[in-house]
């Protein structure tokens, strides 16, 4: 099942703005999502870029975003706990938090993925992507993606 996933500062496949980047704020983009489907208990979101000369670099990875929740705001605080009960893990710079787009060369893509999970997860904050997709395992009740490049 999929859910729909949009941000309004930038459409599916466009060029992310700055602001969200290395070079403006490196702040988090304002997401927001459909309805998700009964039984939803939770959200959690994996932002990364598929093509780092690494391999791919996860920007972001935040967890049991509460099922009322119909999107992210902008700027989002980079706390392992947010005052909703939000949980974020660690990043590729193995930091707590969303890091915006900052590419060495080219463009990259950078896909956002919602998961609407049918549990909260017994994750504390810090989790990486790896141990966030484990614990989501068999949870998954439908997911959305949305996708935007950057370059320098």
């Amino acid at each position: 099942m999929s859910i729909s996933l949009s941000s309004t500062a930038f459409a599916a496949g466009a060029s992310i703005p700055s602001d969200y980047s290395c070079k403006g704020h490196s702040v988090s983009p304002p997401l927001a999502w459909g309805h998700p489907p009964a039984g939803t208990k939770s959200f959690a979101l994996i932002l990364d870029d598929p093509d780092a000369p690494s391999g791919t670099f996860v920007h972001w990875v935040i967890y049991n975003i509460p099922a009322a929740s119909l999107g992210l705001p902008e700027a989002i605080p980079t706390n392992g706990q947010l005052a909703d009960g939000t949980l974020q893990g660690n990043n590729g710079s193995g930091r707590a938090g969303y890091t915006g787009p900052c590419p060495p060369s080219g463009t990259h893509r950078y896909f956002f993925k919602l998961y609407a999970l049918d549990t909260l997860l017994g994750l504390s904050s810090g989790a990486n992507k790896d141990q966030l997709l484990k614990a989501m395992q068999g949870h998954i009740l439908a997911q959305g993606e949305l996708m935007g490049t950057f370059s320098k």
